[in-house]
């Protein structure tokens, strides 16, 4: 090797150190926003929940009060991406798909404050969204932010934009190895050296400071689970067909109610939802919001078989009428939620009419989570490390979650649905505003 040569490799080297360096800072700065996002999130549902229980002392004046402050919530969030960061609106992880690819340009700074207060405002009403894809678009922009600062060329701030999104979904769920997954599985779709390396510093940072600020306990308590017999594994490849068809039908009446929505001014619609919601929320408060205590109801075994088909059916219709509202928000938590529920309820009636095996209608609705997020958004790998870190069952229901994979994928593929995200940034491409 030659001078030049030699020079060229340090320079590479050097060039390689600084992008981790960045990495590292990327995804502190991007945790102390998760872990104040999801803080600010946990005294919004608190502070609902207060309205509520005042409101319900006031009779019909305090459900006319809790209608409109709802309502009114949802209207300034919608009022403020149109006005301020069009690309605020929704999930925000298409485009943070679309800027990988070089299809769309990278967000500015604007973003950060309208999608933080935005999906606070939205998410705090009650509408059915997630933490998740706020705080995966402001990772991104702060990556984006941080390699401009430091005058990088493209091929770092890609890297550094693409770490700082995982750093956010590590945050958003206390999962720093499904944050660098999700990273080479569902933004770029291949893996390269230098962002997996970036992803899982910035992840690695972002969960030591958001630790320090949330704890370090997984976001689901579960009981302890015994490995599930052989007998009842062919159970875990059917509810991962059933999964499927469900994820095929959810992603078609996802993208038909945003379909219908857009007819419609932001702002009016995202007050009619959020007044909905309000109405909702009176009657029934635990059936509103990202959808947590719904999965964590699910994980232990505690909700009513014969309510579980009604609570089902409205948190799947909920969910796409809110993530239509043009918000700030997400979808994963709600899918998470949806995927116990419904993993769940197959359990205890695989339990009823199968009293010889020896069932755990539990592990039914974790694996139901992992294989729901996979028909949904087509990433097997980002679901299973994903669950696994949110209850912190490692390797009890592995193999069993890898069962309920393999249909979810191949079911979906054969009816020609597309992924969740790939359908979303085409509609992004051509409708700017979402």
């Amino acid at each position: 090797m030659n001078k030049r040569d030699e020079a060229i490799t340090e320079s590479g080297q050097s060039g390689f150190l600084i992008l981790s360096a960045l990495a590292l800072l990327v995804g502190g700065v991007a945790g102390v926003f998760g872990a104040l996002f999801r803080l600010t999130l946990q005294g919004a549902d608190r502070y609902r929940d207060d309205i509520i229980r005042w409101a319900h002392g006031e009779a019909l004046l305090g459900l006319m009060i809790l209608v409109v402050i709802c309502a009114g919530a949802a209207f300034v969030s919608a009022w403020m991406v149109r006005r301020f960061s069009p690309h605020a609106s929704g999930s925000g992880i298409p485009h943070v798909e679309a800027v990988l690819h070089g299809e769309a340009e990278p967000a500015p700074f604007i973003l950060l404050p309208v999608k933080f207060a935005g999906g606070c405002l939205a998410i705090g009403a009650g509408l059915a969204l997630g933490r998740e894809g706020p705080s995966v678009q402001m990772g991104a922009v702060i990556g984006h932010l941080t390699g401009g600062a430091f005058r990088r060329n493209w091929a770092d701030n890609r890297a550094l934009l693409a770490a700082g999104a995982g750093a956010g979904l590590a945050t958003a769920f206390n999962a720093p190895m499904a944050g660098a997954v999700f990273v080479l599985e569902e933004l770029t779709q291949k893996f390269d050296q230098r962002i997996a390396v970036a992803a899982l510093a910035a992840s690695s940072t972002a969960i030591a400071v958001a630790h320090l600020l949330l704890g370090d306990k997984p976001d689901f308590g579960v009981s302890a689970l015994d490995y599930p017999a052989p007998s009842i594994g062919p159970l875990f490849f059917i509810l991962g067909a059933a999964m499927g068809l469900f994820g095929v039908a959810y992603n078609r009446f996802l993208l038909a109610t945003l379909s219908t929505a857009e007819r419609f001014p932001a702002e009016m619609r995202a007050a009619a939802v959020g007044a909905c919601v309000g109405l909702l929320a009176w009657f029934a408060p635990s059936l509103v919001g990202g959808g947590d205590g719904l999965t964590q109801a699910a994980l232990s075994g505690s909700q009513d078989l014969f309510l579980l088909p009604f609570v089902l059916s409205l948190r799947f219709g909920l969910g796409s009428v809110s993530y239509a509202a043009g918000t700030p928000g997400g979808i994963f938590a709600p899918l998470l939620a949806l995927g116990a529920l419904a993993g769940l309820f197959f359990g205890v009636a695989c339990g009823l009419l199968l009293p010889g095996l020896d069932i755990q209608p539990q592990a039914f609705a974790i694996v139901g989570m992992t294989a729901f997020f996979t028909a949904v958004v087509r990433a097997p790998l980002t679901g299973i490390v994903l669950v696994t870190e949110m209850t912190g069952v490692v390797v009890v229901l592995l193999l069993p979650m890898l069962a309920a994979c393999f249909t979810p994928m191949l079911t979906p593929t054969l009816l020609g649905s597309a992924p969740i995200y790939d359908s979303l940034r085409a509609r992004l491409l051509t409708r700017p505003a979402r």
